[in-house]
């Protein structure tokens, strides 16, 4: 039972990644902009996250290093799909090139730098509970930030006159612009929102998840969380819950791979890909379904005053 109170821990440290990633690109795709950026922008997020505790110590700044970074990334494929009107799914796509060539470059003189001590975290008196307490209390905070974040979220969407306003802009813009609503700047707000969630996913990786930096360490996660949010139907609630099916499989290959479970690593390593496949895959069976939850808007331009 130990075990598998471990094997839930690290389930729940697994998916933390993926989620606060597509909560990030939720945020987006409500707006109505699809950024395939994802990717690049964890990756720049985590270089910069890494880079700043070497130099600093302090995991906070570390963490607004990456938020901040994907923040920046993000400003600008706002600006680029927004203002100047290219296409939402080329600029995306080269942002993420982008992303993964420039952090390969940048970082290769800190491939061999180590973090400080990484600090250990429990909740007092819950900590020490027998299974709970391994399986639940003793998280880095950001995995309970994750948990409050999708709290906050569906009463953002759902409850407040902004997440309204954020939704009717997602679903129909020229009805929002006609109401005196500042449509690009909502977008824009909401692109660079869903960055910094990006960013904070990326720093995560790097200085929790996998204490390190090595080129395309985050090995196409951006991707699972890009599909995360059709699985989710763009619901905030089931996005933490994909999240954590998905880190659930990522965990089961090193699981399954220490009880000496006589399969080839290879197979086990492509597990959560071949996960995603299989989810995209049924829920393409019913078409209807996806366009009635997607934002009608989603992936269009818009052009005040067309």
């Amino acid at each position: 039972m130990e075990s598998y109170a471990l094997l839930f821990a690290a389930t729940l440290n697994a998916g933390t990644v993926l989620a606060l990633a597509a909560l990030g690109l939720l945020v987006n795709e409500k707006a109505g902009v699809v950024n395939l950026g994802a990717e690049g922008m964890m990756l720049c997020a985590a270089l910069a996250a890494f880079v700043a505790v070497v130099h600093t110590g302090s995991d906070v700044l570390g963490f607004a290093a990456g938020a901040g970074a994907g923040a920046l990334l993000a400003a600008v494929f706002g600006v680029l799909v927004i203002w100047l009107n290219t296409n939402q799914y080329a600029t995306g796509l080269a942002l993420s090139l982008f992303g993964a060539g420039f952090s390969a470059f940048a970082g290769i003189r800190y491939v061999q730098e180590k973090l400080p001590e990484r600090p250990h975290f429990a909740i007092p008196w819950l900590g020490d509970l027998p299974l709970a307490g391994p399986a639940l209390f003793r998280q880095h905070p950001m995995v309970y930030l994750a948990v409050a974040l999708v709290l906050f979220l569906v009463w953002f969407l759902w409850r407040s006159r902004a997440g309204l306003v954020l939704r009717s802009v997602g679903e129909s813009p020229e009805s929002a612009h006609a109401l005196g609503y500042p449509v690009r700047w909502i977008r824009l707000a909401a692109v660079v929102a869903g960055g910094a969630l990006c960013g904070l996913a990326g720093a995560y990786l790097v200085l929790i998840y996998t204490p390190l930096w090595v080129e395309g360490m985050v090995a196409g996660r951006g991707w699972i969380a890009l599909a995360l949010t059709t699985f989710a139907t763009w619901r905030p609630a089931r996005v933490l819950l994909g999240a954590y099916l998905f880190g659930g499989v990522t965990m089961l290959q090193f699981h399954l791979q220490g009880a000496g479970v006589e399969i080839p690593s290879q197979f086990l390593t492509m597990l959560p890909y071949l996960a995603t496949i299989v989810v995209l895959a049924l829920i393409s069976r019913n078409p209807a379904w996806i366009r009635i939850n997607m934002p009608a808007s989603l992936g269009k331009p818009f052009h005040p005053g067309s």
